[in-house]
């Protein structure tokens, strides 16, 4: 019997999804061995226990049926002996008591599709027991890329880390740039603005001289290149990091980052952490600016970026932009669940700021939401936008469930930790709600939306009573972004209650300038649908009138 590279362990209830699994391994050229007879009551025959014992990686699918089969049981355990165990979640279930604490990959969500993250994940997990690298073809063959035609989905943009160099030529330094490279893409796969591909795809690259860009690019299948080196500089180690754009070879970023040798392990941390944290951003207003510059024929991903771009101003005009390249993200794909997201997403922040009560078109945002879930339900850019409409139309306890389920996903994903943040302010949980918003602003340091999770920041302070933390955070929001309106407005209630009044007032005054359409009862109604019910929003809504009364005719 010819050694399997793959033994996958199954049970029967679960045949159809074992073939999709055997196909896809089959596929990427690894030898698997898997019964496909429906299983008896009998003992292990010596063909398979030969096959068990013999393989190099036993996948074990876990599912509420093969979770009770002692057949399964059973060869999990021999694996996990044999030191060959790669377990994996199909279905969610509890998994036996002693395999609990084992890293299990979640593919329960897994269609089959061979560009899925979760997969690839587990692929590279197979081939480290295996002894295989990713097949790749040559350089020189590697097919130019197809432009994006009219009507196309498109998709986040693909990067490459490459091996980091070793410039300190000390073994521990080379230790330090192999991990760097390895943790720098398991932080950037918890996002969700880049796909990062494995670093068994680069790990050819590990030498000095690096090939023609272009043609790597086109090779590896993606738009960007990161490269970097690490050097010692006396007592402090210096990690340089730089992006190249694929197609031009231009450097489009370049970063130092110095910290002291000390404690090496908590050094590599950090330093994960920042570059991860500039390089996500980065990207991400690169996309932005790719898409708004692009004069025509955009894909359903350029006009979710052009949407995204759009909201950030949070004002009537760019609200009702996002509106409309949202809605076109949906007329090009139909099916791209993201695109109904972000569509239910900006309507509903063009609800909560610009509209009255109104049970119709929370009814129509609504659709949009359960259409998106139906098509992408385990996609964290999907339910981070959905968790944003549900908050703005009324729905917090069920956007905070569907927020969370995003962090689960994808830890890295930012947005869905200040969407978590929003929706415990709106449920009057002050202190969850700065804890969500506080890993929003570590995690997306650089993010566009900095200022608006520093408003809900305050929100926050004024529901624990905390009127100055109030202020300041308000000023923050302001300094980086002076266009926000409803920050000027909220903080001249906060200045109205120390009792500065003139200051208020003109607060006030610069409130009605920038926005003249917005009413008193306009007002009234954010502020309630703002803050969660209690003392804080009663008192500013006191001040929200006085300061209009003494404004009249003003502004």
């Amino acid at each position: 019997m010819t050694t399997p590279d793959i033994f996958l362990s199954y049970n029967r209830e679960d045949q159809a999804v074992a073939a999709r699994f055997a196909e896809a391994f089959a596929a990427e050229g690894l030898n698997i061995w898997w019964d496909t007879a429906l299983r008896s009551g009998e003992a292990y025959d010596e063909v398979t226990e030969a096959a068990l014992r013999a393989a190099k990686a036993v996948v074990v699918l876990w599912s509420p049926h093969s979770v009770v089969s002692r057949w399964v049981r059973a060869e999990a355990t021999i694996a996990d002996r044999c030191k060959t165990l790669v377990p994996v979640t199909i279905e969610p279930c509890e998994r036996p008591i002693m395999f609990e604490l084992t890293q299990t990959a979640e593919l329960s969500h897994w269609t089959g599709d061979a560009g899925d993250r979760a997969w690839q994940a587990l692929l590279d997990d197979v081939r480290g027991f295996v002894g295989r690298e990713a097949p790749a073809a040559p350089i020189n063959k590697a097919p130019e890329p197809v432009p994006a035609k009219p009507g196309e989905r498109g998709g986040a943009p693909s990067l490459a880390v490459l091996p980091f160099t070793n410039r300190s030529g000390l073994a521990e330094d080379e230790v330090f740039a192999f991990g760097m490279v390895e943790d720098l893409i398991d932080a950037l796969s918890q996002g969700v603005n880049v796909r990062v591909i494995s670093s068994s795809s680069t790990a050819r690259f590990r030498s000095g001289a690096l090939p023609d860009v272009e043609a790597m690019g086109r090779e590896l299948g993606v738009r960007y290149l990161l490269e970097g080196n690490v050097r010692r500089s006396g007592s402090d180690l210096r990690v340089t990091a730089q992006l190249v754009e694929a197609a031009s070879g231009e450097i489009v970023w370049t970063q130092k980052f110095d910290r002291p040798l000390a404690e090496l392990a908590a050094l590599q941390e950090d330093l994960i952490g920042e570059v991860a944290a500039h390089l996500d951003a980065k990207v991400y207003r690169m996309e932005m600016e790719r898409a708004l510059k692009k004069p025509g024929d955009h894909t359903a991903w350029e006009c979710t970026m052009r949407a995204f771009a759009a909201i950030r101003q949070l004002n009537g005009e760019s609200v009702r932009r996002a509106i409309e390249e949202a809605a076109h993200a949906v007329a090009i794909a139909p099916d791209y669940g993201l695109a109904h997201a972000l569509l239910a997403d900006a309507s509903a922040i063009a609800y909560m700021f610009l509209s009255s009560d109104n049970p119709a078109e929370v009814a129509r945002i609504r659709h949009h939401i359960d259409h998106a879930l139906a098509l992408d339900a385990e996609s964290a850019a999907v339910l981070g936008h959905v968790a944003g409409a549900l908050n703005y139309t009324g729905q917090a306890a069920e956007g905070l469930r569907r927020a969370r389920r995003a962090i689960a996903i994808s830890p890295g994903y930012g947005l869905a930790h200040q969407i978590a943040g929003i929706a415990s302010e709106m449920l009057g949980q002050p202190e969850a709600a700065l804890a969500h918003l506080a890993d929003f602003r570590r995690i997306e340091p650089h993010s566009p939306y900095q200022h608006y999770a520093l408003a809900w920041q305050a929100d926050c302070y004024l529901q624990l009573g905390d009127w100055a933390a109030a202020e300041d955070a308000f000023d923050s929001c302001l300094a980086l972004n002076p266009d926000a309106n409803y920050a000027y407005c909220q903080k001249a209630m906060v200045v109205h209650h120390f009792g500065r009044i003139d200051e208020a007032r003109q607060l006030m005054i610069e409130t009605r300038r920038r926005e003249p359409s917005a009413t008193l009862a306009l007002w009234e109604l954010r502020t309630i649908r703002w803050h969660a019910r209690g003392p804080a929003r009663d008192e500013m809504l006191t001040h929200l009138r006085a300061l209009w009364a003494a404004t009249e005719g003003l502004a």
